[in-house]
């Protein structure tokens, strides 16, 4: 199953927090106090975004960390690769990129697809699509153009 490390999550998390008050410097107890999250593990995350010139401690009185690029030019995947390295949908796609199957993958091409799919959409989200939005509203999908031809006949 593809899903995010929780420390990615947290990473999102604390980016949308302080997105979310443009110019606002948060500690990280204060951010893991808003959402929950462990303090240690928190500022593990924040020092990755911090190496990744994303976010900036701040030290003093009101330290904490800001962000130092505007929240529109933040990717969610800069961030996931920030916090996890490289997004690897399967085997194929590493810098090895061979398997024991690969010589006869049917599948190898359209999972590339998909993979390429992914790393679009999370290129394509940013920091201020996450502060911008309480829930997602996703697009729903097509409608057919005749509704009776979707209709599952069930023998009775």
């Amino acid at each position: 199953m593809l899903k995010l490390t929780k420390k990615a999550d947290y990473g999102l998390i604390a980016l949308r927090h302080l997105a979310s008050v443009p110019g606002a410097t948060a500690s990280t107890k204060d951010i893991a106090d808003a959402y929950h999250l462990p303090v240690t593990l928190l500022a593990k995350v924040l020092q990755q975004l911090a190496r990744a010139g994303i976010v900036q401690s701040v030290s003093g009185t009101n330290g904490g960390y800001k962000l130092i690029r505007h929240p529109n030019a933040v990717s969610a995947l800069e961030v996931v690769r920030a916090i996890d390295g490289p997004v690897i949908l399967t085997h194929c796609f590493t810098e090895h990129g061979t398997c024991d199957q690969s010589d006869n993958c049917t599948v190898r091409e359209p999972l590339k697809k998909v993979h390429e799919a992914i790393l679009d959409v999370l290129n394509r989200f940013t920091i201020t699509d996450l502060a911008e939005s309480r829930s997602m509203k996703l697009t729903p999908g097509p409608v057919p153009l005749n509704p009776a031809s979707t209709i599952v006949h069930q023998e009775i």
